[in-house]
């Protein structure tokens, strides 16, 4: 069941509808992202009526997302759990009197895709001709080859 009808909110004929279920994202919703696949996506919660013109919603999404790795750029398992509650309508770009769940999902789960994301510890079997990847902790102001050329400037002025 992707679609839920608010209806049975809306008339009173229910208090609150019951979540809780597995979805796996079409890949569709992730193309263009650095995200691979979306599946298993479990969804509990619940949607209830707040008040006569707005719903809330309690819901906790947990699930693991496989990105690509930004180094190795290997295929890699990100986990994440997201906890929602609110107003129906901050989560949602368009409510009527149905919920379209996959897309609801999707419009949270997006906002937890990391921008760089890494497993890779061992830095050293990233190298080439003339270069090689370094650690944060190895690219300090230290090692700098303008430094002294920053330091002739400062004792110029």
């Amino acid at each position: 069941m992707n679609v839920i009808d608010l209806n049975l909110l809306h008339s009173n004929t229910v208090d609150k509808i019951e979540i809780d279920d597995y979805y796996d994202i079409p890949s569709p919703y992730y193309e263009g992202t650095d995200c691979r696949l979306l599946k298993n996506v479990h969804a509990k919660g619940f949607i209830s009526r707040q008040t006569e013109d707005n719903d809330y919603v309690d819901m906790d999404i947990q699930g693991s997302m496989v990105l690509q790795d930004s180094i190795s750029l290997e295929d890699v398992n990100y986990p994440f759990s997201i906890h929602i509650e609110g107003n129906l309508e901050e989560f949602v770009t368009n409510l009527e009197n149905s919920l379209d769940i996959l897309e609801f999902l999707w419009e949270n789960i997006v906002l937890e895709i990391p921008l760089k994301f890494t497993k890779v510890e061992d830095l050293s079997k990233f190298h080439g001709d003339g270069w090689k990847l370094v650690s944060e902790e190895e690219n300090s102001i230290n090692n700098n080859p303008f430094m002294e050329y920053l330091k002739n400037i400062d004792e110029e002025e």
